[in-house]
Protein backbone atom coordinates (compact mmCIF):
# COMPACT_ATOMS: atom_id res chain seq x y z
CA UNK A 1 0.00 0.00 0.00
CA UNK A 2 2.76 2.42 1.01
CA UNK A 3 4.67 1.65 -2.21
CA UNK A 4 1.57 2.41 -4.29
CA UNK A 5 1.17 5.72 -2.48
CA UNK A 6 4.80 6.64 -3.17
CA UNK A 7 4.45 5.68 -6.83
CA UNK A 8 1.24 7.68 -7.04
CA UNK A 9 2.90 10.74 -5.55
CA UNK A 10 5.83 10.44 -7.97
CA UNK A 11 3.50 10.09 -10.97
CA UNK A 12 1.46 13.05 -9.81
CA UNK A 13 4.64 15.10 -9.48
CA UNK A 14 5.75 14.10 -12.99
CA UNK A 15 2.36 15.06 -14.43
CA UNK A 16 2.38 18.36 -12.56
CA UNK A 17 5.84 19.23 -13.87
CA UNK A 18 5.15 18.10 -17.45
CA UNK A 19 1.62 19.50 -17.73
CA UNK A 20 2.67 23.01 -18.81
CA UNK A 21 4.40 21.50 -21.84
CA UNK A 22 1.31 19.59 -22.98
CA UNK A 23 0.05 22.29 -25.39
CA UNK A 24 3.54 22.54 -26.90
CA UNK A 25 3.79 18.77 -27.41
CA UNK A 26 0.26 18.63 -28.80
CA UNK A 27 1.04 21.44 -31.22
CA UNK A 28 4.15 19.82 -32.68
CA UNK A 29 3.79 16.14 -31.75
CA UNK A 30 7.56 16.12 -31.44
CA UNK A 31 9.94 14.36 -29.08
CA UNK A 32 13.68 14.97 -28.77
CA UNK A 33 15.78 13.20 -31.38
CA UNK A 34 19.37 13.68 -32.47
CA UNK A 35 19.37 15.05 -36.04
CA UNK A 36 21.03 12.94 -38.73
CA UNK A 37 21.94 16.09 -40.67
CA UNK A 38 22.35 19.78 -39.85
CA UNK A 39 18.95 21.38 -39.19
CA UNK A 40 18.75 25.15 -39.60
CA UNK A 41 16.05 27.40 -38.18
CA UNK A 42 15.47 31.13 -38.46
CA UNK A 43 14.67 32.71 -35.09
CA UNK A 44 13.37 36.27 -35.02
CA UNK A 45 12.20 38.57 -32.27
CA UNK A 46 9.34 40.77 -33.48
CA UNK A 47 9.06 44.34 -32.22
CA UNK A 48 5.68 45.37 -30.80
CA UNK A 49 3.48 47.81 -32.70
CA UNK A 50 1.58 50.61 -31.01
CA UNK A 51 -1.84 52.10 -31.71
CA UNK A 52 -1.12 55.71 -32.66
CA UNK A 53 -4.86 56.42 -32.95
CA UNK A 54 -5.52 55.72 -29.27
CA UNK A 55 -6.65 58.71 -27.16
CA UNK A 56 -4.19 57.85 -24.38
CA UNK A 57 -0.45 58.26 -23.96
CA UNK A 58 1.71 56.25 -24.03
CA UNK A 59 -0.02 54.51 -26.93
CA UNK A 60 -1.08 50.97 -26.04
CA UNK A 61 0.42 48.02 -27.86
CA UNK A 62 -1.63 46.52 -30.65
CA UNK A 63 -2.61 42.83 -30.46
CA UNK A 64 0.40 40.78 -31.51
CA UNK A 65 0.17 39.57 -35.11
CA UNK A 66 3.93 39.07 -35.67
CA UNK A 67 4.02 41.54 -38.57
CA UNK A 68 6.43 44.06 -37.04
CA UNK A 69 10.11 44.68 -37.64
CA UNK A 70 12.39 41.81 -36.65
CA UNK A 71 14.86 43.52 -34.35
CA UNK A 72 16.53 40.23 -33.40
CA UNK A 73 17.48 37.80 -36.18
CA UNK A 74 19.33 34.56 -35.46
CA UNK A 75 20.21 31.65 -37.70
CA UNK A 76 20.43 28.55 -35.50
CA UNK A 77 21.83 25.27 -36.77
CA UNK A 78 21.70 22.04 -34.74
CA UNK A 79 24.24 19.48 -35.91
CA UNK A 80 24.38 15.70 -35.38
CA UNK A 81 27.40 16.01 -33.05
CA UNK A 82 25.42 18.18 -30.61
CA UNK A 83 26.96 21.45 -31.74
CA UNK A 84 24.55 24.38 -32.08
CA UNK A 85 25.82 27.24 -34.23
CA UNK A 86 24.18 30.64 -33.84
CA UNK A 87 24.68 33.41 -36.39
CA UNK A 88 23.45 36.83 -35.31
CA UNK A 89 22.30 39.01 -38.20
CA UNK A 90 22.31 42.71 -37.29
CA UNK A 91 18.88 44.20 -37.92
CA UNK A 92 20.40 47.09 -39.91
CA UNK A 93 22.14 44.77 -42.41
CA UNK A 94 21.74 46.43 -45.81
CA UNK A 95 20.98 44.12 -48.73
CA UNK A 96 18.92 43.54 -51.85
CA UNK A 97 15.91 41.73 -50.39
CA UNK A 98 14.17 39.35 -52.84
CA UNK A 99 10.73 40.64 -53.77
CA UNK A 100 11.30 44.10 -52.29
CA UNK A 101 14.63 45.69 -53.18
CA UNK A 102 17.39 47.33 -51.18
CA UNK A 103 16.67 47.93 -47.53
CA UNK A 104 17.47 46.91 -43.97
CA UNK A 105 16.85 43.23 -43.40
CA UNK A 106 14.62 43.90 -40.40
CA UNK A 107 12.06 45.47 -42.77
CA UNK A 108 11.54 42.25 -44.75
CA UNK A 109 8.89 40.83 -42.42
CA UNK A 110 6.55 43.88 -42.48
CA UNK A 111 6.76 43.93 -46.29
CA UNK A 112 6.48 40.23 -47.07
CA UNK A 113 6.07 38.19 -43.90
CA UNK A 114 8.15 35.16 -42.93
CA UNK A 115 8.65 34.05 -46.54
CA UNK A 116 10.38 37.30 -47.48
CA UNK A 117 12.59 37.27 -44.39
CA UNK A 118 13.55 33.64 -45.00
CA UNK A 119 14.38 34.44 -48.64
CA UNK A 120 16.52 37.37 -47.50
CA UNK A 121 18.44 35.29 -44.95
CA UNK A 122 18.97 32.46 -47.42
CA UNK A 123 20.26 34.90 -50.04
CA UNK A 124 22.55 36.61 -47.54
CA UNK A 125 24.04 33.44 -46.08
CA UNK A 126 23.53 30.77 -48.72
CA UNK A 127 22.21 28.48 -45.97
CA UNK A 128 18.91 26.65 -46.50
CA UNK A 129 16.36 27.39 -43.77
CA UNK A 130 14.31 24.37 -42.61
CA UNK A 131 11.79 26.35 -40.55
CA UNK A 132 11.21 29.52 -38.58
CA UNK A 133 9.98 30.74 -35.22
CA UNK A 134 8.92 34.33 -34.56
CA UNK A 135 8.69 35.28 -30.92
CA UNK A 136 6.99 38.29 -29.40
CA UNK A 137 8.53 40.61 -26.87
CA UNK A 138 6.47 38.93 -24.18
CA UNK A 139 8.15 35.58 -24.89
CA UNK A 140 11.45 36.93 -23.59
CA UNK A 141 9.95 38.09 -20.32
CA UNK A 142 7.94 34.88 -19.85
CA UNK A 143 10.89 32.63 -20.77
CA UNK A 144 13.25 34.39 -18.37
CA UNK A 145 10.77 34.22 -15.50
CA UNK A 146 9.99 30.55 -16.26
CA UNK A 147 13.73 29.85 -16.08
CA UNK A 148 13.79 31.42 -12.62
CA UNK A 149 15.59 34.51 -13.87
CA UNK A 150 19.00 34.63 -15.47
CA UNK A 151 22.39 35.33 -13.92
CA UNK A 152 24.90 37.25 -16.01
CA UNK A 153 27.46 40.02 -15.84
CA UNK A 154 26.11 43.39 -16.97
CA UNK A 155 29.13 44.98 -18.71
CA UNK A 156 28.30 48.65 -18.10
CA UNK A 157 25.75 51.07 -16.69
CA UNK A 158 22.49 50.95 -18.63
CA UNK A 159 20.01 53.77 -18.15
CA UNK A 160 17.33 54.63 -20.70
CA UNK A 161 13.66 55.62 -20.70
CA UNK A 162 11.29 55.48 -23.67
CA UNK A 163 7.72 56.21 -22.66
CA UNK A 164 6.39 55.71 -26.19
CA UNK A 165 7.98 52.27 -26.38
CA UNK A 166 7.05 51.33 -22.81
CA UNK A 167 10.75 50.71 -22.19
CA UNK A 168 12.52 51.66 -18.96
CA UNK A 169 16.04 50.37 -18.39
CA UNK A 170 18.00 50.90 -15.18
CA UNK A 171 20.81 48.37 -14.67
CA UNK A 172 24.05 48.70 -12.74
CA UNK A 173 27.26 47.04 -13.98
CA UNK A 174 28.39 43.73 -12.51
CA UNK A 175 27.11 40.18 -11.92
CA UNK A 176 23.41 40.02 -11.08
CA UNK A 177 20.26 37.95 -11.37
CA UNK A 178 17.74 39.47 -13.79
CA UNK A 179 14.00 38.88 -14.00
CA UNK A 180 12.05 38.99 -17.26
CA UNK A 181 11.55 42.76 -17.42
CA UNK A 182 15.20 43.43 -16.53
CA UNK A 183 16.40 40.90 -19.11
CA UNK A 184 14.31 42.67 -21.73
CA UNK A 185 16.03 45.94 -20.88
CA UNK A 186 19.45 44.28 -21.00
CA UNK A 187 18.76 42.90 -24.48
CA UNK A 188 17.03 45.93 -25.98
CA UNK A 189 19.50 48.56 -24.78
CA UNK A 190 21.44 50.05 -27.70
CA UNK A 191 22.48 53.50 -26.50
CA UNK A 192 26.21 52.93 -26.33
CA UNK A 193 29.09 53.33 -28.76
CA UNK A 194 28.36 50.00 -30.48
CA UNK A 195 24.63 50.50 -31.03
CA UNK A 196 23.00 47.45 -32.61
CA UNK A 197 26.25 45.45 -32.68
CA UNK A 198 26.56 45.87 -28.92
CA UNK A 199 23.04 44.60 -28.56
CA UNK A 200 23.89 41.56 -30.70
CA UNK A 201 26.79 40.76 -28.35
CA UNK A 202 24.45 40.99 -25.34
CA UNK A 203 21.96 38.67 -27.04
CA UNK A 204 24.70 36.09 -27.44
CA UNK A 205 25.76 36.53 -23.81
CA UNK A 206 22.17 36.02 -22.68
CA UNK A 207 21.71 32.87 -24.79
CA UNK A 208 24.90 31.32 -23.46
CA UNK A 209 23.86 32.08 -19.87
CA UNK A 210 20.41 30.62 -20.49
CA UNK A 211 21.83 27.46 -22.09
CA UNK A 212 24.23 27.01 -19.17
CA UNK A 213 21.39 27.40 -16.71
CA UNK A 214 19.18 24.84 -18.46
CA UNK A 215 22.00 22.27 -18.46
CA UNK A 216 22.06 22.13 -14.65
CA UNK A 217 20.06 19.09 -13.45
CA UNK A 218 18.33 21.01 -10.67
CA UNK A 219 16.77 23.27 -13.34
CA UNK A 220 15.38 20.52 -15.57
CA UNK A 221 12.00 20.73 -13.90
CA UNK A 222 11.71 24.23 -15.32
CA UNK A 223 11.99 23.08 -18.95
CA UNK A 224 8.23 22.38 -19.39
CA UNK A 225 7.48 25.83 -17.96
CA UNK A 226 9.93 27.37 -20.41
CA UNK A 227 8.44 25.48 -23.37
CA UNK A 228 5.00 26.68 -22.36
CA UNK A 229 6.20 30.28 -22.02
CA UNK A 230 7.67 30.25 -25.52
CA UNK A 231 4.74 28.40 -27.08
CA UNK A 232 2.24 31.00 -25.85
CA UNK A 233 4.15 33.80 -27.52
CA UNK A 234 5.37 32.28 -30.77
CA UNK A 235 4.37 32.04 -34.41
CA UNK A 236 6.25 29.23 -36.09
CA UNK A 237 6.68 27.27 -39.26
CA UNK A 238 8.37 24.21 -37.76
CA UNK A 239 7.46 20.66 -38.71
CA UNK A 240 7.66 17.66 -36.40
CA UNK A 241 11.10 16.57 -37.57
CA UNK A 242 12.65 20.02 -37.25
CA UNK A 243 11.22 20.57 -33.79
CA UNK A 244 12.36 17.11 -32.71
CA UNK A 245 15.90 17.91 -33.86
CA UNK A 246 15.91 21.18 -31.91
CA UNK A 247 14.61 19.47 -28.77
CA UNK A 248 17.23 16.76 -29.23
CA UNK A 249 19.99 19.36 -29.37
CA UNK A 250 18.69 20.95 -26.17
CA UNK A 251 18.31 17.62 -24.39
CA UNK A 252 21.82 16.59 -25.37
CA UNK A 253 23.41 19.56 -23.61
CA UNK A 254 23.84 22.26 -26.20
CA UNK A 255 27.38 23.22 -27.18
CA UNK A 256 26.83 26.78 -28.37
CA UNK A 257 29.07 28.48 -30.90
CA UNK A 258 28.11 32.09 -31.62
CA UNK A 259 29.14 34.44 -34.41
CA UNK A 260 27.94 37.65 -36.02
CA UNK A 261 27.59 38.66 -39.66
CA UNK A 262 30.83 40.59 -40.34
CA UNK A 263 30.69 44.11 -41.69
CA UNK A 264 31.13 47.78 -40.97
CA UNK A 265 28.96 50.70 -39.92
CA UNK A 266 27.81 52.98 -42.72
CA UNK A 267 25.01 55.13 -44.07
CA UNK A 268 22.41 54.93 -46.80
CA UNK A 269 21.25 58.50 -47.04
CA UNK A 270 20.56 59.54 -43.46
CA UNK A 271 19.93 55.97 -42.30
CA UNK A 272 22.57 54.13 -40.28
CA UNK A 273 23.18 50.66 -41.73
CA UNK A 274 25.43 47.62 -41.36
CA UNK A 275 27.38 47.04 -44.58
CA UNK A 276 27.91 43.29 -44.80
CA UNK A 277 31.37 41.98 -45.70
CA UNK A 278 30.08 39.27 -48.04
CA UNK A 279 33.45 37.58 -48.61
CA UNK A 280 34.06 37.29 -44.86
CA UNK A 281 30.51 36.06 -44.31
CA UNK A 282 30.88 33.39 -46.99
CA UNK A 283 34.08 32.17 -45.32
CA UNK A 284 32.37 32.11 -41.91
CA UNK A 285 29.40 30.16 -43.28
CA UNK A 286 31.64 27.68 -45.08
CA UNK A 287 33.49 27.02 -41.81
CA UNK A 288 30.59 26.85 -39.35
CA UNK A 289 27.37 26.18 -41.26
CA UNK A 290 28.27 24.21 -44.33
CA UNK A 291 26.72 20.76 -44.59
CA UNK A 292 29.30 18.45 -46.20
CA UNK A 293 26.40 16.79 -48.04
CA UNK A 294 25.01 20.09 -49.37
CA UNK A 295 26.12 20.70 -52.97
CA UNK A 296 25.14 24.37 -53.02
CA UNK A 297 28.59 25.49 -51.88
CA UNK A 298 30.38 23.54 -54.60
CA UNK A 299 31.85 25.04 -57.75
CA UNK A 300 29.49 23.88 -60.51
CA UNK A 301 30.43 24.23 -64.18
CA UNK A 302 27.71 23.95 -66.84
CA UNK A 303 28.68 23.03 -70.41
CA UNK A 304 26.27 22.95 -73.36
CA UNK A 305 27.31 19.90 -75.36
CA UNK A 306 24.19 19.07 -77.37
CA UNK A 307 21.32 21.00 -75.76
CA UNK A 308 19.06 23.75 -77.14
CA UNK A 309 20.56 27.23 -77.24
CA UNK A 310 20.33 29.05 -73.90
CA UNK A 311 20.10 25.83 -71.86
CA UNK A 312 23.30 26.46 -69.89
CA UNK A 313 22.15 29.96 -68.92
CA UNK A 314 18.70 28.69 -67.90
CA UNK A 315 20.20 25.93 -65.74
CA UNK A 316 22.60 28.40 -64.12
CA UNK A 317 19.68 30.65 -63.20
CA UNK A 318 17.64 27.75 -61.83
CA UNK A 319 20.47 26.41 -59.69
CA UNK A 320 21.13 29.89 -58.29
CA UNK A 321 17.44 30.18 -57.40
CA UNK A 322 17.88 26.91 -55.46
CA UNK A 323 20.69 28.49 -53.46
CA UNK A 324 23.79 27.40 -55.39
CA UNK A 325 26.49 30.00 -54.77
CA UNK A 326 29.12 29.22 -57.42
CA UNK A 327 27.71 28.28 -60.82
CA UNK A 328 29.57 29.15 -64.01
CA UNK A 329 29.14 28.45 -67.71
CA UNK A 330 32.15 26.80 -69.33
CA UNK A 331 33.09 26.05 -72.91
CA UNK A 332 33.56 22.56 -74.27
CA UNK A 333 33.43 20.56 -77.49
CA UNK A 334 29.94 20.07 -78.94
CA UNK A 335 28.60 16.84 -80.38
CA UNK A 336 25.81 14.27 -80.04
CA UNK A 337 25.50 13.29 -76.39
CA UNK A 338 23.10 12.84 -73.48
CA UNK A 339 23.33 14.86 -70.28
CA UNK A 340 25.91 13.73 -67.72
CA UNK A 341 26.89 14.99 -64.27
CA UNK A 342 30.32 14.19 -62.86
CA UNK A 343 32.33 15.05 -59.78
CA UNK A 344 31.72 15.57 -56.05
CA UNK A 345 28.14 14.84 -54.96
CA UNK A 346 27.16 14.39 -58.61
CA UNK A 347 24.14 12.30 -57.63
CA UNK A 348 22.84 15.04 -55.36
CA UNK A 349 23.35 17.71 -58.03
CA UNK A 350 21.60 15.47 -60.58
CA UNK A 351 18.40 15.68 -58.54
CA UNK A 352 18.46 19.47 -58.82
CA UNK A 353 19.32 19.39 -62.53
CA UNK A 354 16.28 17.17 -63.03
CA UNK A 355 17.58 14.90 -65.77
CA UNK A 356 20.74 13.20 -66.99
CA UNK A 357 22.91 10.51 -65.45
CA UNK A 358 25.95 10.38 -63.19
CA UNK A 359 29.17 9.65 -65.03
CA UNK A 360 32.73 8.97 -63.86
CA UNK A 361 34.34 11.32 -66.36
CA UNK A 362 36.84 14.15 -66.03
CA UNK A 363 35.31 17.51 -65.28
CA UNK A 364 36.12 21.10 -66.11
CA UNK A 365 39.39 22.12 -64.37
CA UNK A 366 38.67 23.89 -61.07
CA UNK A 367 35.08 22.66 -60.87
CA UNK A 368 33.79 20.32 -58.17
CA UNK A 369 30.89 19.26 -60.39
CA UNK A 370 30.55 19.42 -64.16
CA UNK A 371 27.15 19.28 -65.86
CA UNK A 372 27.31 18.51 -69.58
CA UNK A 373 23.93 19.27 -71.09
CA UNK A 374 22.95 16.93 -73.92
CA UNK A 375 20.11 16.38 -76.36
CA UNK A 376 17.77 15.17 -73.58
CA UNK A 377 17.69 18.68 -72.06
CA UNK A 378 14.19 20.25 -72.12
CA UNK A 379 13.87 23.26 -74.42
CA UNK A 380 12.60 25.51 -71.61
Amino acid sequence: MRARVVVGVVLAAVVAVAAPAAPFLARYGAWPQRPDRPVTVLLAGVAPRYDDTAPVWPWPAKPEDYSGNTDTILLAQARPDGQVNLLSIPRDSWMNIPGWGYGKINGANPHGGPDMLIAAVQKLTGVHVDGYAFVSLYALRALTDAAGGITLDVPSRMKYDDNAGHLHIDLQPGPQHLNGVQAEGFLRFRHDNLGDIGRVARQQLFLKALAGQVKRPWNWWRVPLMLSAVDRNTKSGLDKQTMGALLGAAAGGMKLQTSTVPGTFGYQGAASVWNVDQAALDALVAKSFRDPNDPRFLNVAVVNVDAPDGSARRLKTRLEELGYRNVSIANGPRGPAATTISGTLAGRVQRDVGHGSVAATAGVPGADVTVRLGSDTPAN
